[in-house]
């Protein structure tokens, strides 16, 4: 059955409450079960991406990392790769490659971002903050 989007709003709101209470296994387990629905894909891709990016570049890592880090994580991956595969935006090259780092798949995560960044700068993008954020994770990796 296929995830609406205001399904997939209140599970968000569910995910950020939460987290707010240092519920990290539960977060990354909702996480998980939200990226790993069928109906997921299904959604817009603005909508995948704010959920996407909600996970993703989390300022706020836990640490130690539950199990379901990991899992929620390579959930991620499916939808991410669709995204990137089907729009080719740099953006979502970041998310794609930050989710790889995240999983200890650093060459993956290089060529990724290396990808996006030739796209931002065949764009003429080349002084945009998305530029300057590839180019700092190319070079940390």
């Amino acid at each position: 059955m296929p995830v609406t989007r205001d399904e997939m709003i209140a599970t968000v709101k569910k995910i950020v409450g939460l987290g707010k209470e240092q519920r990290h296994e539960e977060v990354f387990a909702a996480y998980h079960q939200l990226f790993a629905d069928p109906g997921f894909p299904e959604l817009a891709a603005s909508d995948q991406r704010k959920a996407l990016e909600l996970m993703v570049l989390s300022k706020n890592q836990p640490s130690p990392k539950p199990p379901s880090y990991l899992e929620a994580h390579r959930a991620a991956l499916g939808p991410l790769t669709e995204l990137v595969s089907r729009d080719g935006e740099p953006s979502d090259h970041e998310l794609l490659g930050v989710c790889h780092l995240r999983l200890g798949n650093e060459m993956a995560a290089s060529n990724i971002f290396k990808a996006g960044l030739k796209i931002e700068r065949e764009r003429g993008n080349s002084a945009t903050d998305l530029c300057g954020r590839l180019m700092n994770r190319v070079s940390a990796i």
